[in-house]
């Protein structure tokens, strides 16, 4: 821990509002003392503020107000004073058309939730998939000390004898349902026995993805984000989350000093060694953005071409779920495994680097946690292919798919929107063959609206009953990171847009070489051009509201899909408020 004190509780942000001998200062005192507080509870104290993303439609976070309690109990033991205020919740479940068309809004409100109030520091609580980016890059930018608590994945799931996994096992059973081959009274088994307890999902998707790499980034204490939601050792992480960000503030260590471009990297390169749902390409890009990183999609590919994939953990991995992952020594033991590839001089919410916090770390399962040595795959989770198709980019997940769809040509079988898709994969007698790729436009940030997780497309119910468990698909939408397959996503320039993906017809042929990076449909230059001029935008997916400034201001996926006017290139952070 660092000794040396940064503030004096006359200089404690808190002290604008609570230290003048004026009327203002006045008003704020008598108001504290109207919730029950005696002034000498508050002030000269570091304040800080909760911000707990749970909600009753969270079942990730239903843990979340013990957990609040817990954090508090650190806060008071290290001589702060804690606030829980609420924050969006963004469920993952329940939140339509999709919880990505809300992150950004949760960024913004962590950022002016922090600044209009007298917080001195931030616990962040959040896990389910956009709570993680959203907090974290609202918190970056308005610059207090932040530790993150992640809610943790929930315990592996259980059915007849078998462990399943959140998401994936999912898809497996429906389609085996869709196929004839598993009975209502299976399919209600599995729907019981998948999600037994609160936290998030328990493979390598979204949430599991995105708090460890907040935990890789230093924001989190060490190998916090393994501690499933259900373990007593995370109420114990809570209350030392506590403990931890009131000497945060007393260090005046902020996000500025942690979130690097060395950081970043180290993020990036863990991401890929675990498996990452492809969602943290999006997540990743607009959180170093906002601390002045630019970090890119060929940046994200380079180190995908040379981290091997360690994480034996599904949808990427084949064996393992995230309950294992922590047995077996968690996201720290997998760091260590890692150290010589990572910056290890980087400062984390500790205090201390990087490579301190990872001594002692220790593997205790090496068919979880493999050695460099013996990867589940040898690159990477995450690759980037650019072409015709995509000039801006689109990504994989190659580890997650059959090997035969690396280089695939196939006539391409092109939807316009989710329904119609829908319809026609439930026609039995679709004209469909295993070669044929499957195009799913008008699904991207503005197209979706939101950038929905339609991308994991279903197989036709035709090929289904042939025994076909996989094809290759392509669109501008995400994807569930507990999905899998042959699905290339983030198709940028979306077509909604005027991408080229909006030029693609039905019949044309398709061509993706996964070695190569390459997409492309093989339709001449001259040809592309006539379907260019030919082609109008649609009308606008919203006129008024939250939905209306999303689209006028949402960047590609290739970018982050951050707002333009909250990016660093827009522009400094608003500073503090006026106290008059």
């Amino acid at each position: 821990m660092t000794e040396q004190r940064g503030k004096t509780p006359d200089t404690l942000r808190s002290a604008r509002w609570f230290a003048p001998d004026d009327l203002r200062s006045f008003g704020h005192r008598s108001r504290m003392m109207q919730l029950g507080y005696a002034e000498e509870e508050f002030r000269s104290k570091p304040i800080i503020g909760i911000l707990n993303t749970w909600s009753e439609l969270n079942s990730c976070h239903g843990h979340f107000p013990e957990r609040v309690g817990d954090v508090k109990r650190g806060v008071f033991a290290a001589g702060g004073f804690p606030v829980e205020m609420p924050a969006l919740s963004v469920d993952e479940s329940f939140n339509k058309p999709t919880s990505m068309l809300y992150r950004n809004m949760l960024a913004m409100e962590t950022e002016e939730q922090i600044r209009a109030h007298p917080l001195d520091g931030v616990v962040l609580m959040g896990g389910c998939d956009k709570t993680t980016p959203g907090l974290v890059m609202g918190a970056i930018t308005a610059g207090v000390p932040m530790i993150f608590l992640p809610a943790g994945p929930m315990l592996r799931g259980h059915y007849a004898g078998k462990i399943l996994g959140s998401g994936s096992d999912a898809w497996k059973y429906w389609d085996e349902r869709r196929a004839g081959n598993i009975t209502d009274e299976e399919w209600l088994g599995i729907q019981g026995g998948i999600a037994r307890s609160v936290g998030t999902c328990m493979t390598m998707g979204t949430a599991s993805t995105m708090t460890a790499i907040a935990d890789a980034m230093g924001l989190t204490l060490p190998g916090a984000s393994s501690i499933p939601a259900a373990d007593s050792g995370h109420r114990r992480m809570g209350s030392a989350c506590g403990r931890r960000i009131v000497e945060m503030v007393w260090e005046d260590l902020t996000p500025e000093r942690i979130v690097t471009d060395a950081a970043v990297r180290n993020a990036a390169i863990v991401a890929m060694a675990t498996g990452c749902s492809t969602n943290a390409v999006v997540h990743l890009i607009a959180m170093a953005r906002r601390a002045g990183v630019g970090l890119t999609l060929d940046d994200l590919d380079a180190l995908g071409r040379v981290t091997p994939l360690v994480a034996n953990v599904r949808p990427s991995g084949k064996d393992y779920l995230m309950e294992d992952f922590f047995y077996a020594g968690g996201l720290g033991a997998l760091m260590k495994q890692m150290e010589e590839r990572l910056d290890t001089t980087c400062l984390t919410v500790t205090g201390k680097s990087l490579g301190e916090n990872l001594e002692g770390a220790e593997v205790y399962n090496d068919d979880v946690i493999r050695p460099l040595s013996n990867p589940v795959y040898k690159e990477g989770s995450l690759a980037v292919l650019k072409g015709n198709l995509a000039p801006s980019g689109a990504v994989i997940k190659p580890a997650a798919c059959d090997p035969k769809f690396h280089f695939h040509e196939g006539p391409a079988l092109v939807f316009d929107s989710y329904p119609e898709m829908k319809k026609a994969v439930d026609d039995p007698d679709l004209d469909v063959t295993p070669d044929h790729v499957m195009v799913l436009r008008n699904a991207g940030p503005q197209g979706g609206p939101g950038f929905p997780e339609w991308g994991m497309l279903p197989i036709p119910t035709a090929l289904v009953r042939q025994g076909h468990r996989d094809m290759l698909r392509i669109s501008d939408a995400r994807m569930s990171g507990t999905s899998y397959g042959a699905c290339v996503l983030h198709v940028a320039p979306e077509s909604f847009v005027g991408g080229p993906l909006a030029l693609l017809r039905t019949g044309d042929l398709v061509r993706m070489d996964l070695a190569n990076r390459s997409l492309d449909m093989l339709v001449d230059e001259d040809e592309l051009e006539r379907r260019r001029a030919a082609w109008t935008p649609p009308e606008p997916r919203f006129q008024r509201g939250w939905g209306w400034m999303f689209s006028r201001h949402v960047g590609q996926a290739d970018t982050g899909c951050d707002f333009d006017y909250l990016t660093r290139d827009f522009g400094a952070p608003a500073g503090e408020p006026d106290i008059f």
